[in-house]
């Protein structure tokens, strides 16, 4: 379940099928994407500071393994498909000069919106996340090919459940700097070890994860003329400090900014700066 910090939670139907989604605060939108294996409470300590500072919160439960709600069977849910999806959801709504805030795998994502569907977005703030050539980066380059094996989306989505496992580099153990609380681990895992269209979804996502769509969003990304601010994390163990100095140097309309004392998961380790960050970014 989201967690109530998010606001109110809503659905709405698009052509891949529904999507939920909470909403909190009015004003001018803000959406927040997520990464693969987790869902819209990434951002549970970041929005209720955003929203409050006046501006309206959206944060979907994307089809990256850890949704409530299953796409149709026919949807496309390759990373370019995918960004088209958070496009539907922005028509969907009618929403315009929406400012999008992803993290990790959403990052790759919003790259992609901002090269192929870039006429509602405002401007972006990018956390450590995919970009270039590194789509997925290390520990996790091999789960594409090993999604491909029968039964092995089944297999992790069991194995995740064990304390042991999710603290490895290879499963959540890099990303948080101080952890993730219990119940959020359990949002995030319950939906793909309960439900197999849930793991037939995770599993359409992760096997059509290549870099030929990074690389292909930054041939584009020259022509993105809108402000992106970028947000490394001074300790981040997974994304490199380079990646986000060659995004810069590509984006017409780039700054690059530096949170201490956090791993990728800024939204996790440094919700308050990021928070900060966001709100400043629209002035």
């Amino acid at each position: 379940m989201p967690d109530p910090a998010l606001g109110t939670s809503k659905t709405v139907t698009l052509p891949s099928g529904q999507l939920a989604y909470t909403e909190r605060g009015t004003g001018r939108p803000v959406l927040f994407v997520h990464g693969l294996l987790v869902n819209a409470n990434l951002w549970r300590k970041v929005v209720p500071a955003v929203a409050e500072a006046g501006f309206r919160c959206l944060a979907p439960d994307l089809p990256l393994g850890a949704h409530r709600v299953p796409m149709a069977e026919a949807a496309d849910l390759t990373p370019p498909g995918v960004a088209r999806l958070i496009a539907e959801f922005l028509d969907a709504l009618d929403l315009t000069e929406v400012t999008i805030v992803a993290n990790d795998t959403g990052g790759a994502l919003t790259q992609i919106l901002m090269a192929n569907h870039p006429e509602r977005i405002g401007r972006v703030v990018l956390t450590p996340c995919d970009a270039f050539e590194v789509f997925l980066p290390q520990p996790f380059t091999r789960l594409p090919t090993l999604a491909r094996l029968p039964g092995a989306i089944w297999l992790a989505s069991r194995c995740l459940q064990l304390p042991f496992v999710r603290r490895r580099p290879s499963a959540f153990g890099w990303l948080a700097k101080r952890g993730i609380p219990a119940e959020v681990f359990d949002s995030y895992l319950r939906p793909i070890r309960d439900s197999a269209a849930i793991r037939r979804d995770a599993k359409r996502f992760i096997t059509g994860i290549h870099h030929r769509h990074t690389l292909a969003a930054a041939k584009a990304l020259p022509r993105f003329d809108k402000p992106v601010l970028l947000v490394r994390a001074a300790d981040d163990r997974i994304f490199q400090p380079p990646l986000f100095d060659r995004l810069a140097a590509i984006l017409p309309d780039a700054r690059i900014v530096t949170v201490a004392d956090s791993w990728t998961f800024i939204p996790e380790d440094q919700p308050a700066e990021l928070a900060r960050l966001i709100v400043e970014w629209q002035r």
